[in-house]
């Protein structure tokens, strides 16, 4: 028999011999309240039309990648801000002074990594999204042609050699994306 002072079965005594007894809400009530928070698992909509959609909204699709690319960049650029503080320390320093040569770092970093990631992030959901509203149409090609204005749009205030380049690298990076996830879905069971 379990212990039952662990399950409160001492201070249920105490309770039960002064006169009161423990109250419930669901006394009177005449359903199984346990299966009252068994959420379901499938998705629910709220309109019809919204379950039949097979992608994101453009502004799902917005904040997706922009927050996504801002915490990827944010959590790369801590990282290597404290690589280059721990690189950066001195023999002579305090504890004091290391910690916050790594605070700041990492901060500065987290903060310029993270914030170029989100804008890149945001064009490329702005692009796709107005893509696929001015194809009519979800494919492959929405994403590469995104990717390749994303890249060079990012780029373009350093002229035109420096954004063709971009904007060929990000072509290049979202063609491999869609050619991997494809694969994936081929070959990998989920």
């Amino acid at each position: 028999m379990a212990d039952r002072g662990i399950y409160g079965g001492e201070d249920l005594d105490r309770r039960q011999e002064s006169g009161r007894r423990l109250y419930n809400p669901y006394q009177d009530l005449q359903i199984p309240y346990r299966t009252l928070y068994d959420l379901p698992t499938s998705p629910e909509f709220l309109f019809q039309e919204e379950s039949v959609a097979q992608r994101r909204s453009w502004g799902e699709n917005l904040t997706y990648y922009t927050g996504i690319g801002y915490l990827t960049g944010a959590v790369a650029g801590a990282s290597l801000g404290l690589h280059r503080a721990l690189r950066a320390a001195e023999p002579g320093d305090t504890l004091k002074i290391r910690v916050n040569r790594i605070l700041n770092s990492s901060g500065q970093e987290g903060r310029r990594i993270g914030n170029r990631l989100g804008v890149l992030g945001l064009l490329y959901a702005g692009m796709e999204s107005g893509m696929v509203a001015a194809r009519g149409t979800d494919d492959w090609i929405n994403s590469v042609s995104a990717g390749l204005g994303t890249g060079a749009l990012f780029k373009a205030a350093n002229g035109p050699r420096s954004a063709a380049v971009a904007g060929a690298i990000g072509g290049l990076m979202v063609g491999a994306a869609v050619a991997g996830k494809q694969v994936l879905k081929r070959y990998v069971p989920i």
